[in-house]
C-alpha cells in the first residue's frame, strides 16, 4: 500500500489485530534499486509504500483495504496533505485477479455512496517489486516520537485514522 509518507502508514497498520509486521519500502516505479534519495527526487516514479505481512485468519485483506481506506485523502492527486509528489501517490498494489477486483469493488461502493467529496485518486497496480527503504525509516514514528514532522503529522493522522476502525485495533495501544 501507498499513501503518503510511509512513517504515517506503517504506524496505522501497525496497530491492527493480525497485521504481523510492516517493512516500509518503495514500489510502483520504473528504476532499479530504489533509494530514498532518488525516489524522494520524484524522477523515480516510486511511492513510498509499506509491504504487510499479516495473518488472514484474524485479519482479512477487505478489513486491511477498509483501513487504508480511512487512514489518508484518498481523494488527493499525488500526495498526502503537505507531502507533495508522485513519490507521495496512493496507490494499491496487488499480487493477484482477486485482489484486484475486490479493490475495485471497494472503490466502486465508495464513489457509489459518495463518501468522499472528489473523486478517489487512488491507482491500482500490480504488484511487481518491493525495494525496502533504508534501515533508519522502518518503525520510524515508534523510534523517533519527539521528531519534528512526527509530532506533526504523523502521530494527528494516526489518531484521526483509528477512529475509523476501533473493532480492529490491537489491545495493547
Amino acid at each position: 500500500f501507498a499513501s503518503g509518507c510511509f512513517w504515517c502508514v506503517e504506524e496505522i497498520f501497525e496497530a491492527i489485530n493480525g497485521v504481523e509486521e510492516v517493512v516500509s519500502g518503495y514500489a510502483g516505479g520504473d528504476k532499479k534499486n530504489a533509494t530514498y534519495k532518488k525516489v524522494g527526487s520524484g524522477r523515480t516514479n516510486h511511492a513510498e509504500a509499506v509491504e504487510i505481512m499479516y495473518d488472514p485468519s484474524v485479519v482479512s485483506y477487505d478489513q486491511l483495504l477498509k483501513v487504508y481506506f480511512n487512514s489518508g485523502d484518498i481523494t488527493q492527486v499525488n500526495g498526502q496533505g503537505n507531502d507533495r509528489g508522485p513519490q507521495y501517490r496512493s496507490v494499491i498494489f496487488y499480487k493477484s485477479q482477486d485482489e484486484k477486483q475486490i479493490i475495485e469493488s471497494q472503490i466502486e461502493v465508495l464513489e457509489k455512496n459518495k463518501k468522499y467529496a472528489g473523486k478517489i485518486a487512488v491507482e491500482v497496480l500490480p504488484f511487481e517489486v518491493f525495494y525496502i527503504a533504508e534501515k533508519y525509516h522502518q518503525d520510524y514514528v515508534k523510534l523517533n516520537p519527539k521528531q519534528g514532522y512526527v509530532r506533526s503529522v504523523s502521530i494527528p493522522r494516526f489518531k484521526k485514522a483509528i477512529k475509523h476502525f476501533p473493532e480492529l485495533l490491537k489491545t495493547n495501544l
